[in-house]
């Protein structure tokens, strides 16, 4: 999205320019309509509605945007054209109606030419490329021309309608209704073919959501322009195409909605389902009244309160399906009750990494929500572990559950969680959806009771590694260690009393037990280091840096001592990342950053080496990631030409 502004001054003066275009809009709009209904006029006022209040829209969530800014002078133009043929279309006596009437057609051509810049700027406010420039200079001398000669002459009157005479009284009239007749409907099929050509060409070149979204905006654009060949072949009229113009304004917010460019939703969701409601009650209104009216001759109060029971019955019915149509054509295809629960158990046999935030995805796809968030702990100190979409930042705190508008989520009666949903503003869950997401935290359920589970493994097997170390060190290994001296004691006597034999062979057997006393305590140490235990993890990370076959540029800031698991788990994370360093990496250094910043404790490993560094079945680093999430961490490897970086933030408020 091209941005027009860079300080906060041009902010603030493009929202009282919002403000007061949008209310001078407002003003000919309603105003104009008070002036009655002319069919003729009809698609000016429905273009500065709709092109309005897209643009409007646009330009408050995002001041600076080119596009937005293009789609309110498209609308207020409309407004004023709108308002001037009104106020000239009057049966009565007006005063001014002759200029402000003028005023309302003789722009019409140079109006066009906006429109189409606005169509062939979308989606980012500027020409596909320079080469468009001097095509929009030919299409705006065009439309100069054309609004000249209508200002000069009445050559759009006859058209239109005006009751208010021509201000102007120009000789040769009837050569400039020749040359219009020929030129107005040539130049307006040049500027629609134009325009369609310009999304053609932007599409061919575009990537990613522009692609998707120019496809709306195409499809509205060959409409409007087989509408508009089609009214001039066979109605010798340019009002049938123009009527059309409105769904450009509609495609651009369909496009903008479905992906997210500007974030609004549910103002065209709400406003398809309003528009075709409307169509549909007034049509099946009209069909009752009128057409059964003609053929049965009368009874027009009868027919009234037939069609107003008709309406009522289906309205309810018409709804449901109009607003599942525009949930269809708004958000895409959400999946059904059913797809949405076997989504999620397809999720449990993802790797361990993905399975929270496939339930997030899976809850946001089944209801269209803006944002999933899932929360784990007890109701009184919840924490949240997951969020949908995956770039939401996580609060660092933790919640109530009372605070929270949220759904629980149990396993055999037991709190495990609670599942947040927020939609889009001015939206909320229904009955069935919230039937649905109270499903899906029931099967969240079982994923959160197996988390906990393996939580209590990793604690288990922590503590049960930290007894067997305590008890090698404390039992087998003193033990070897004091045959060993003993052995030394035998040497010393072989030695003075000459039997040099025997002290040969006493010193070797004592050699051997020394070496396999210190197998021993590098066991012992793999099985979980002493000095983590007895120092903190400071000192721990501290004795792999002096152990690392590579140099270690080493920070560490902890101040204080952390939770077992928290510890055992970030001198793993350090262990690892070294070792995958000292053995693939070809790096000569090695940057080893371990900080508690917060409520988390932040570990950082990178090299400068050849990378190749990924999350693989049955590797180092999958154990690892497996570890972090039972502690609501995530392991992040970015690993490339310019080296590998091993990072996590392990909770530990």
């Amino acid at each position: 999205m091209t941005l027009l502004c860079w300080h906060d001054t041009d902010v603030i003066r493009a929202g009282a320019l919002r403000w007061a275009v949008g209310a001078v809009t407002a003003v000919l709009v309603a105003g104009g309509f008070a002036l009655g209904l002319h069919i003729g006029n009809l698609h000016n006022g429905l273009t500065a509605a709709s092109f309005s209040a897209v643009g409007l829209y646009v330009v408050r969530r995002h001041p600076c945007s080119r596009e937005g800014w293009l789609f309110v002078a498209v609308g207020a133009a409309h407004a004023l054209m709108f308002a001037g043929r009104q106020y000239g279309l009057h049966t009565g006596s007006l005063p001014g109606a002759s200029w402000i009437g003028w005023l309302g057609v003789c722009p019409l051509p140079l109006v066009l030419v906006l429109v189409g810049v606005a169509v062939m700027c979308f989606p980012t406010g500027r020409l596909p490329s320079r080469g468009w420039v001097p095509v929009v200079g030919v299409l705006t001398a065009v439309g100069l021309v054309l609004s000249a000669v209508s200002a000069l002459w009445p050559v759009e009157y006859g058209r239109t309608g005006l009751v208010a005479g021509h201000p102007f009284h120009v000789p040769g009239s009837p050569t400039a209704e020749v040359f219009y007749g020929i030129a107005r409907p040539v130049g307006y099929l040049l500027f629609q073919l134009t325009w369609v050509a310009c999304v053609v060409v932007r599409m061919w070149r575009a990537h990613g959501d522009e692609v998707r979204q120019l496809r709306w905006f195409l499809y509205a654009a060959t409409v409007s322009a087989a509408v508009m060949v089609l009214g001039l072949a066979v109605w010798g009229s340019p009002v049938p195409g123009a009527l059309t113009v409105p769904l450009l304004a509609v495609a651009a917010g369909a496009a903008i909605l479905r992906y997210h460019l500007y974030d609004i939703d549910p103002v065209i969701n709400k406003s398809l389902v309003f528009g075709a409601m409307a169509a549909l009650v007034t049509g099946g209104y009209a069909v009752v009244v009128t057409g059964i009216g003609r053929l049965v001759g009368g009874y027009g109060t009868l027919l009234s309160l037939l069609a107003t029971g008709l309406v009522a019955v289906a309205f309810e019915p018409l709804r449901r399906r109009v607003q599942r149509l525009a949930d269809r054509v708004v958000y895409g295809r959400r999946a059904t009750p059913y797809e949405a629960l076997a989504r999620l158990s397809a999720h449990f046999t993802a790797p361990a990494g993905g399975l929270l935030d496939g339930i997030c995805t899976t809850v946001a796809d089944a209801v269209g929500a803006h944002e999933v968030m899932l929360w784990t702990g007890p109701a009184d100190e919840l924490r949240a572990v997951s969020a949908w979409p995956t770039t939401t930042t996580l609060p660092p705190d933790s919640r109530l559950l009372a605070d929270l508008a949220a759904v629980p989520v149990r396993h055999d009666g037991r709190f495990r969680g609670a599942i947040t949903v927020t939609k889009a503003p001015g939206d909320t869950l229904s009955i069935g959806e919230r039937r649905l997401v109270g499903d899906l935290a029931a099967q969240a359920g079982l994923v959160l009771e197996l988390r906990a589970t393996a939580q209590r493994l990793v604690a288990a097997g922590d503590a049960a590694r930290r007894r067997l170390e305590r008890d090698l060190h404390d039992g087998a290994q003193q033990r070897l260690v004091t045959v060993a001296m003993e052995l030394g004691g035998v040497v010393r006597l072989a030695t003075t009393f000459g039997a040099a034999e025997v002290a040969a062979r006493a010193d070797d057997v004592r050699r051997q037990l020394l070496e396999a006393t210190a197998e021993l305590r590098e066991m012992a140490r793999g099985l979980h280091p002493a000095v983590l235990t007895q120092d903190g993890l400071e000192a721990a990370i501290g004795f792999l840096a002096d152990r690392s076959r590579l140099p270690v540029r080493l920070t560490v800031s902890v101040a204080r001592r952390l939770p077992a698991e928290v510890e055992s788990t970030a001198y793993f994370v350090v262990s690892e990342g070294l070792t995958n360093a000292a053995k693939h990496s070809g790096a000569d250094a090695v940057t080893v950053r371990v900080a508690l910043a917060g409520v988390g404790l932040v570990i950082e490993v990178s090299d400068t080496g050849c990378g190749g560094a990924a999350v693989r079945a049955g590797g180092g680093l999958e154990g690892l990631a497996d570890r972090l999430v039972t502690l609501d961490a995530r392991l992040t490897v970015e690993s490339g030409p310019a080296g590998t970086r091993l990072r996590t933030v392990i909770p530990c408020g």
